[in-house]
């Protein structure tokens, strides 16, 4: 019989609106920024320090967030200065105000070296059309012609169009390394993926973990492949991760997310998480009976109609579950005449 833990728990049901701010613990606030998409919030902590504060993920780079900052600097944070900014991973939604905290706010810019790295150089990648490299990847993945043609067509987005420069000089964390924050020491443990070398951060004098987006309670994070490395296998390094993080999780941990609501029952979520890839994986095996392009993977993956708003995360993500089976040896693929990749299962 499980154990009466075994289960996926939500302390909270509504999640915090505008300026507002729920005490998680003691010392430690959960807000949540608007983002202007389908996953419509990034959900951000501030841990007190006494006479600062640290804060863990930041949002867009926008004048919305940067009001809502303001006011959430006035209100729930008492006027007290953010010391401290850590990065859990490079997405934009999570670094793109830390180079304004930097330089507006005087803020110590705390995260790994690749998601500084990444960081830095996507910022410098200002483009008003798509690589010919991008397009390329787009018609190896069998993207719907419809879509690639408005791609084509349109100007792609640019990390900076949400992100505020980040100022040279930040403190590595990195495996291993514990932090001071809150009156708690955190170690810092490493998954993979979703993002490469993001942190997550795991109390030792409680139960709490913060874990970016590399855990969250109700959705996957998205794995996908990009154009930047397109014989990548995040999907094999996001399991290993998982496998990994599962020999941390108890089921009273509470555990503080980049989406989504906080919530308990770990091990059970760590579970789910894996063997919904597996069998994901499996079903994939079989609809390659039929050789697909990972354009036409979607109804076996997501079982669910893709609409336009998701087309671009699900297509990267059916793109790293193919080319994992590929990469693991339980699929072959040939290259059309077009530059699609068309995938078979091993018989």
């Amino acid at each position: 019989m499980a154990e009466p833990l075994d289960k996926i728990g939500f302390p909270w049901e509504t999640p915090p609106e505008g300026a507002e701010a729920i005490e998680v613990a003691k010392g430690i606030l959960w807000m949540r920024l608007p983002l202007p998409m389908k996953l419509d919030h990034v959900n951000v902590y501030a841990l007190d320090e006494g006479d600062s504060w640290t804060i863990v993920d930041t949002g867009f780079d926008s004048r919305r967030t940067r009001e809502l900052w303001a006011e959430i600097m006035a209100g729930p944070l008492e006027g007290k200065p953010i010391s401290r900014v850590l990065v859990t991973h490079h997405h934009p939604d999570h670094i793109g105000l830390a180079g304004w905290f930097q330089s507006e706010h005087g803020a110590e810019l705390w995260t790994t070296r690749t998601a500084w790295l990444l960081g830095r150089m996507l910022l410098l990648d200002k483009t008003e059309k798509q690589s010919a490299e991008t397009l390329a990847f787009y018609r190896s993945a069998g993207m719907d012609s419809d879509i690639y043609a408005q791609r084509a067509e349109e100007r792609p987005f640019n990390f900076a169009d949400v992100v505020a420069p980040l100022p040279v000089g930040f403190h590595r964390i990195k495996q291993g390394d514990t932090i001071r924050a809150a009156g708690r020491d955190w170690d810092v443990h490493m998954g993979n993926g979703h993002a490469p070398e993001h942190a997550t951060l795991w109390s030792r004098d409680d139960n709490l973990v913060i874990a970016g987006d590399q855990i969250l309670s109700s959705i996957s994070p998205n794995v996908g492949v990009y154009a930047t490395e397109p014989d990548a296998d995040p999907l094999g390094e996001w399991l290993e991760a998982c496998e990994r993080l599962n020999t941390l999780a108890r089921p009273d941990h509470l555990v503080l997310g980049g989406h989504k609501l906080p919530f308990t029952g770990l091990p059970l979520r760590m579970r789910n998480l894996i063997e919904n890839h597996h069998s994901g994986l499996k079903r994939l095996e079989e609809h390659l009976a039929t050789p697909s392009t990972a354009g036409e993977c979607f109804a076996p993956l997501f079982k669910r109609k893709i609409g336009p708003a998701e087309y671009g995360l699900a297509l990267v993500e059916s793109i790293a579950h193919v080319q994992h089976l590929w990469l693991e040896g339980r699929a072959t693929r040939e290259k059309r005449a077009d530059g699609a990749w068309v995938y078979s299962c091993v018989r």
